[in-house]
């Protein structure tokens, strides 16, 4: 087996229209409700699936809870348009660029974190990643 990409994966937070607010404005993502009333954030060709505190769908993990994601998203943009952008919407950046080594090479890598204290990095490649 040879596992490809990852396709979505799924957030516990405590406000979906918060965390849609933060995700939608503050880094572009289009909101979708899909099935019986489910919201997901949808970006390239991944997405991230919602899930509201106390009302998980299942199957779910044994522990959801907000404020316990930690993941990097890469960019196409120049990370000072990001920090730019991110600024003008009154978002606040933990940490400014530094480097990081993502999954094929070297990153320089924003950080911040989502309504509910997730840490959110925001990464790019150094040279363009060879495939």
């Amino acid at each position: 087996m040879k596992i490809e990409r990852i396709d979505h994966f799924v957030l516990t937070v405590r406000d979906i229209a918060a965390t849609c607010d933060f995700y939608g404005r503050g880094l572009g993502m289009t909101v979708e409700t899909f099935g019986a009333g489910r919201t997901a954030l949808h970006f390239g060709r991944q997405k991230i699936n919602l899930h509201e505190a106390g009302r998980e769908f299942d199957p779910k993990a044994v522990s959801p809870m907000p404020g316990s994601g930690d993941f990097c998203l890469i960019t196409e943009t120049p990370l000072d348009e990001v920090v730019a952008h991110l600024q003008a919407e009154g978002l606040e950046i933990e940490l400014m660029p530094s480097s990081r080594t993502g999954a094929v090479g070297p990153i320089a890598s924003i950080y911040l974190r989502d309504p509910d204290g997730n840490l959110v990095e925001i990464s790019t490649y150094r040279t363009p990643p060879q495939d």
